[in-house]
């Protein structure tokens, strides 16, 4: 059974990865969910106020479990098995370390929906886990991302005609 990682970041788009990846399996594709969201390292101020690195780690993992709790609602409604992961670091590396250490064949991500020059210029995380990830990875598009925004069509892949 394949192991599938849905990257959740508490926004409809990663509900859209979400969706996407429970349409699949409604398809017949016989898999699981890992759902993963990394949560930022805490902040100076935070290990100094708080003093005690445990405290930390498990708020960090609650709050990573309850922005996940839409996500996993949907997918236990399914009934697809599920399981879910908190990582800590910088996002991308992260979810790539998270897709290996569960043994996942597929990672699943929303896009952002950024244009190419904001996407050249900031990078995104989309196309960070696509270099970092031991598997391959899947983009998923907000249904409601402007057409200026999608990449153009490319020739034969059953859209519209390219413009002549």
């Amino acid at each position: 059974m394949l192991k599938i990682l849905v990257a959740v970041d508490g926004s409809e788009l990663s509900l859209d990865a979400v969706r996407h990846t429970l349409a699949l399996t409604r398809q017949g594709l016989a898999a699981s969910v890992v759902l993963a969201h990394v949560q930022e390292p805490a902040t100076l101020y935070e290990m100094v106020v708080s003093r005690d690195p445990d405290l930390i780690a498990a708020a960090s993992l609650e709050a990573g479990l309850h922005l996940m709790a839409p996500a996993r609602a949907l997918v236990d409604a399914a009934g697809v098995p599920c399981e879910s992961e908190v990582g800590v670091g910088d996002v991308a590396p992260t979810l790539a370390d998270i897709a290996e250490r569960t043994q996942c064949g597929l990672v699943v991500i929303g896009a952002r929906g950024q244009g190419a020059i904001a996407s050249a210029l900031l990078g995104s995380v989309s196309q960070a886990l696509v270099h970092a990830s031991p598997v391959p990875v899947t983009i998923v598009k907000h249904p409601d991302t402007p057409a200026a925004m999608q990449p153009a069509d490319l020739p034969g892949d059953g859209g519209e005609p390219d413009p002549v």
